[in-house]
């Protein structure tokens, strides 16, 4: 099972490594090794979140989600991306960004550097709203009771979490987006801008993938009906056992790499301090991302959110201070050693507190059991 689901992971470890040995040289290696670990660190809880959205997909885009996914991270946001935040920062076409980042590494680095403050602000609101969105569902199984079930209460209201989001934002904006570390000036029109469109992101894909998931769920109902009514059963029913597909599918993917995209922003800027050559840049990070992927995958076919329910709730708190730390790197330095361990130590105290459940309740890893608000002592 190990084996066959980190296969390609350890294959385009080692291709890479040999890759990065043979045109850089020992130093080469060991920076595209670095960059791969830091990935991981920094993306753990995106596997997490990944494998949420990913277990309600079927087996054919669980594959897409593989493949054409892992080249939309590796090639789009981890070398693309940063070219194309340059040549729109400088004003240049593609090629001569490209030229740039070859040529004119110190130049490059500095206006990467200096869009930071977009790329935070979109990034940041899209994952708040991620974490709000969830903090204020019920939910049948609550970690730390004493803040979810207050906050699921407050989620009754409509749009809260679009008006705390549009807070957070006009705050920052109006507090850290002056005379900001990153290339200085006011960029407080900047700030607001993509962080209104990374709430329009949300809202849009979210909305529409959320849409078609209940239409497919309206669909599935009726197909019970049916055949509860004697019915001859629809044969490949989209039902739940089989997984979404179709434009729900489709809207989820798109909803999932928007996703990637914002866990990957505080990776790529943070892999300046380690190197501005962007081809080990996306051959260190891509590494990561692979590793990312496949634990996504093997937390998906292990049931590991099924066996360990308070995993998802660590992961969305890491979503929530990841998305804190971004809109306050619009003006702050924050180490990469803090945002990597606040998501790992909040995730670990999740499935600490998912074991002592389970052990409480006498079934390790099962929760097929009544659905009984339990909360931990976390």
């Amino acid at each position: 099972m190990l084996l066959k689901t980190f296969g390609w992971s350890f294959a385009i470890t080692v291709v890479g490594l040999v890759v990065a040995g043979v045109l850089w040289g020992w130093q080469g290696l060991a920076i595209v090794g670095i960059l791969s670990i830091l990935e991981i660190s920094l993306s753990f809880d995106n596997a997490v979140i990944n494998a949420g959205i990913l277990r309600k997909m079927n087996a054919f885009w669980q594959k897409i989600f593989l493949t054409v996914g892992i080249l939309i991270a590796v090639f789009g946001m981890r070398l693309v991306f940063p070219v194309v935040i340059v040549a729109i920062t400088a004003k240049l076409g593609p090629i001569e960004a490209v030229k740039l980042a070859i040529n004119d590494k110190a130049h490059y680095q500095e206006l990467v550097t200096s869009a930071h403050p977009a790329i935070a602000a979109f990034g940041g609101i899209f994952l708040l709203m991620i974490f709000l969105d969830f903090i204020f569902e019920e939910r049948d199984y609550k970690w730390l009771a004493w803040i979810e079930k207050p906050m699921a209460k407050m989620g009754k209201l409509d749009m809260l979490s679009v008006i705390i989001a549009l807070v957070a934002l006009l705050v920052s904006a109006m507090t850290l987006a002056t005379d900001v570390a990153h290339g200085g000036g006011d960029k407080t029109a900047t700030v607001l801008l993509s962080g209104v469109a990374g709430l329009i992101t949300y809202l849009v894909v979210g909305g529409i993938s959320g849409y078609f998931e209940g239409k497919l769920d309206e669909d599935d109902e009726d197909e019970e009906g049916e055949d509860a009514a004697g019915a001859a059963p629809v044969a490949n029913g989209a039902g739940s056992a089989v997984g979404l597909a179709g434009k729900a599918a489709f809207f989820m993917f798109l909803y999932l790499e928007v996703i990637d995209a914002s866990f990957s922003f505080d990776g790529v800027i943070s892999s300046f301090a380690i190197t501005n050559d962007i081809f080990m840049m996306a051959l260190g990070l891509g590494i990561g991302a692979m590793y990312i992927r496949s634990l996504t995958v093997f937390l998906v076919r292990k049931g590991t959110l099924d066996d360990y329910v308070y995993l998802e709730h660590g992961a969305h708190y890491a979503i929530g201070a990841l998305a804190v730390i971004l809109l306050i790197t619009i003006r702050y330095e924050v180490s990469e050693v803090v945002t990597g361990l606040i998501g790992v130590v909040l995730i670990g105290l999740s499935f600490a507190s998912s074991v002592v459940r389970n052990r409480r309740e006498g079934k390790p890893g099962d929760t097929s059991g009544t659905k009984a608000e339990v909360t931990s002592g976390v």
